[in-house]
């Protein structure tokens, strides 16, 4: 199966700019290995106690990502990974064999 996923961070300035990274992974290889990448491990651990997505692939249903609390949010973004205050947008590329199946864009502030 050909899955990557592409995360982009920005950071509002005068405009959302993009701010800290931009990376691709390859989904299926990623999740054989997930130390592979630190900045995915990163952000998988946002997702992984609150999504099914708990196997490498195939994956043959929906992903689901629900009930993600504010305040695991809040520790993962100040105390794991300091970021500074302000207003953050996290826009993530869902694609399946070279096709963006899904553009997903979250928004908060760090304050």
């Amino acid at each position: 199966m050909k899955v990557k996923v592409r995360a982009i961070l920005f950071k509002r300035y005068n405009g959302y700019k993009p701010f800290m990274f931009n990376v691709t992974v390859d989904a299926c290889r990623f999740l054989k290995n997930t130390k592979s990448n630190p900045a995915a491990l990163y952000f998988f651990e946002f997702l992984k106690p609150y999504s099914n997505m708990n196997h490498t692939c195939p994956f043959d249903h929906d992903l689901i990502v629900e009930k993600l609390e504010v305040g695991f949010v809040n520790h993962q973004a100040t105390k794991v990974l300091p970021f500074p205050e302000g207003d953050y947008q996290l826009e993530t590329h869902w694609i399946a064999y070279d096709i963006d199946r899904a553009v997903v864009k979250v928004y908060g502030t760090l304050s």
